[in-house]
Order: structure tokens, then sequence, then C-alpha cells
């Protein structure tokens, strides 16, 4: 009889552990299942944050088409304005130098030739060098300007 009392206590003691680890576990088995309605809503929210980065990364990916097709037109542009300008300023250039021999010239024949019924033409013509100086100045200033 101490036998079968020894072996009643014993399966009692088992069962009250079996009893304790299934509630052990079945809070365990809670928590899992609230940490995978947790998990499920965050992989949601996830999914919706890629499909929304890979909206707007398409949308940049045109707004940068768009800047490089502007900016492409516009260093067009500019390109063919800076040639234009560098023509514009060889022709100019050109001219300065033209206007500068003719200056000279007319200064050098000037002192040679001076009859004194041509005074006045002489004046006009000194005065005429003088003012074709100052617009050579002039420009020599601005092209320093601009190289500047």
């Amino acid at each position: 009889m101490t036998i079968t009392l020894i072996a009643d206590a014993l399966v009692a003691c088992l069962l009250v552990a079996t009893i304790v680890t299934c509630f052990v576990l079945s809070k365990r088995i809670e928590r899992l299942k609230a940490d995978e309605s947790a998990m499920r809503q965050t992989i949601g929210a996830l999914i919706s944050a890629t499909d929304t980065a890979e909206r707007a990364i398409a949308g940049l990916k045109l707004t940068l088409g768009d800047c490089d097709r502007t900016l492409a037109e516009r260093l067009q542009t500019a390109e063919r304005y800076a040639a234009d300008l560098a023509q514009q300023i060889e022709a100019g250039q050109t001219v300065m130098e033209r206007i500068g021999q003719i200056v000279s010239a007319a200064t050098m024949v000037a002192p040679k030739a001076e009859p004194v019924a041509e005074k006045p033409a002489l004046s006009r013509m000194a005065s005429t060098a003088d003012a074709a100086a100052a617009i050579r100045a002039r420009a020599a200033r601005r092209l320093e300007g601009q190289a500047a």
C-alpha cells in the first residue's frame, strides 16, 4: 500500500508539473501570436513604405531626366553664345587694330604735311584720331574686364 501511495504521489507531482508546463507554454504561445500579429503589421508597413519609396524614386528619375535635358539644352545655347561672342570679340579686335593703324598713319602723316590752308582738315583729322584712340582704349578696358 505504501508503494501505491508513493506511486500516486509521484503521478500527482508529475501531473502538477505537466499542468504548470502547459500553462507556461500556453503563455509563450499567446506572446508569440501577439508578436506574430505585430510582425505582420510591421511587415505590412514596410511593404507600404517600400512601395512609396519606389514611386518616389521613379518620380525622381523622371525629374532627373528632365533636368538633364534642360541642362544639356542650356549648355548648347551657352556654347553657341560663347562661340558667337568669341567671333564678335575677334572681329572687334580686328576693327580696333585697323583703327589703330589708321590713327598711327594719320598722326605720322599729319606733321609732315602742314600746309597752312589745310589746318581745319588737320584739326578734324586729329580729333578723329583722338576719338578713335578713346574708342580703342574703352574697348581694351572692356576686353580686360571680360577676361577677368
